[in-house]
């Protein structure tokens, strides 16, 4: 037996299964930022490698990495669930994200382009089409791209990672905003506020309404979050 062609062959397998577990951890992280998934929302491990056309074993690495993360917990030994964040997660994500996204938003704003407006406005006419044909999933999918539109802004690559991470715990549990968050526009009017501000280079304007409709959102979640302790 050849030996080193053994070993070769080994680390080209472990390689491959590396690339395709990272491909599942970006692939599932994206969805959990984007509120594609419901707290309670269950995935398997035979599931998640079934929708990504990978093997079990990267399948199960991705979504171990997520629960190291706080992302997702076990539900069994093949099986993970999307958590709620309880009262004092939800408080301490929030502030977070009032601090760093405020700073994302206001050391970008001035960098925004007539391009970047025109895109901000096409995405918020599509928020407010999900939001009044109660397609809750598509709104918050674009939702996500609206926000880091303009913290993308500040190019500064860590800070953005960060932010990233915060979405990762709190996305899912965006769904708990509607439908009142929908039928108040809370955040329909934060986010017109915050394109008006970058319209006029305004950056304290801009980051008061991004604040604002973190704010908004945080009263909705706490709100939520108590009903659920009440029915326990």
């Amino acid at each position: 037996m050849n030996n080193n062609a053994t070993t070769g062959d080994s680390s080209a397998s472990d390689e491959q299964s590396g690339r395709l577990s990272d491909f599942a951890y970006s692939a599932i992280k994206e969805q959990l930022t984007r509120g594609a998934y419901k707290p309670g929302h269950k995935l398997p491990i035979r599931s998640v490698a079934e929708m990504l056309n990978i093997g079990s074993t990267p399948a199960r690495e991705a979504l171990n990495r997520l629960v190291f993360e706080g992302a997702l917990v076990m539900a069994g030994p093949k099986t993970v669930i999307v958590p709620h964040l309880d009262l004092a997660a939800l408080y301490e994500v929030t502030q977070m994200r009032l601090a760093l996204e405020g700073l994302a938003t206001e050391q970008g704003a001035l960098r925004a382009t007539k391009d970047v407006v025109d895109k901000l406005l096409a995405l918020q006419d599509k928020i407010t089409l999900s939001l009044e044909e109660r397609r809750y999933s598509d709104a918050l999918h674009d939702n996500k791209e609206f926000h880091f539109t303009i913290y993308r802004l500040c190019e500064m690559p860590h800070l953005l990672s960060t932010i990233e991470a915060l979405w990762l715990r709190v996305g899912a549990s965006f769904h708990d905003l509607y439908p009142e968050f929908a039928e108040a526009k809370y955040g329909v009017r934060n986010h017109m506020a915050a394109i008006e501000g970058l319209v006029d280079m305004d950056p304290s304007a801009v980051r008061a309404a991004m604040e604002s409709d973190i704010r908004d959102g945080y009263r909705r979640l706490k709100k939520a979050a108590q009903e659920r302790l009440k029915r326990q």
